[in-house]
């Protein structure tokens, strides 16, 4: 349970978030812990404890950007999960808030040690930057599979996008997996894509500094058979 300062704090992240999404790069960097966490694209069927906050971020650094995610979330109800962040970006000299996400996630079976659990998340995403006002959204089930007690953690989605940009619908997918090495390293791998296109990849590793309390991550990521171009790595900072 995260003490009542620091729920005031992310409920004040999250009002000025809503109100000014230009505030997203000063939130700390941060990011997700017994999740799927993010930078991970493959998300888990669990969600924060009721009542309880979490603060994600990471930093994401492209061949030609950087990219700077926060990502509070909040459980106020018991079941149903809210995320409302957003990612500042670098290229070519220029500074820009590129992505405002809300996400809404619930859990209809809760994951069980050595069972699985499943749920559904929906969200949107608005990128400021873009000419064209709208804003891209997505659905998708998330499906978890406990192994080993809790020592293997499997994760599957399956869903569907529409890009504002494109104006078209693709199905969009996930497998990744969290396979814990020690008593607080955890090794994380994934593939994810949608139905056209070749998927991406990425793996590393997440360490708790202060068990269930303070986790750090980092990864490596690209495309399948590309080189360079779509490379990127990530290092990330999760409070609970």
């Amino acid at each position: 349970m995260l003490c009542s300062g620091f729920r005031c704090f992310l409920r004040n992240a999250v009002r000025c978030l809503w109100l000014s999404p230009g505030l997203v790069p000063f939130l700390p960097v941060l990011v997700p812990a017994a999740h799927a966490a993010r930078p991970m694209q493959t998300d888990d069927a669990r969600i924060v404890d009721a009542g309880a906050c979490q603060l994600e971020s990471w930093v994401r650094l492209n061949r030609h950007s950087t990219e700077y995610w926060a990502l509070p979330s909040c459980n106020p109800m018991g079941n149903f999960e809210l995320t409302l962040g957003g990612a500042h970006t670098h290229q070519d000299g220029v500074a820009q808030t590129t992505d405002v996400m809300f996400q809404g996630k619930t859990v209809f079976k809760p994951l069980e040690t050595n069972g699985w659990g499943i749920g559904l998340a929906v969200g949107t995403v608005r990128h400021p930057q873009y000419a064209i006002r709208g804003r891209d959204w997505n659905a998708y089930v998330p499906a978890t599979f406990s192994f080993r007690e809790d020592r293997v953690l499997l994760h599957t989605n399956l869903g569907w996008l529409r890009g504002q940009e494109t104006k078209q619908h693709a199905a969009i997918w996930g497998v990744g997996s969290e396979i814990q090495l020690s008593g607080r390293i955890w090794l994380i791998g994934e593939t994810f894509g949608q139905n056209q296109g070749r998927p991406l990849y990425q793996a590393g590793l997440r360490y708790w500094i202060i068990p269930n309390r303070v986790q750090i991550d980092t990864t490596v990521g690209n495309r399948f058979e590309h080189e360079r171009d779509e490379r990127w790595f990530t290092i990330g900072l999760r409070l609970l």
